[in-house]
């Protein structure tokens, strides 16, 4: 789930640095899609 959520948001910015289109918005999602991923990866380490 989480990975499908990164790879929107990660399209999502593509879209929004190619044309310019709401970059300040864009580029809030991209770093709430990297601390999603840190969070994600920092948990799953710890249950291991």
């Amino acid at each position: 789930m989480i990975w499908m959520i990164m790879g929107v948001l990660l399209v999502l910015w593509l879209i929004g640095a190619i044309t310019n289109l709401a970059g300040g918005i864009i580029h809030i999602l991209l770093l709430t899609a990297v601390i999603l991923f840190l969070v994600q990866f920092i948990l799953n380490r710890r249950s291991i």
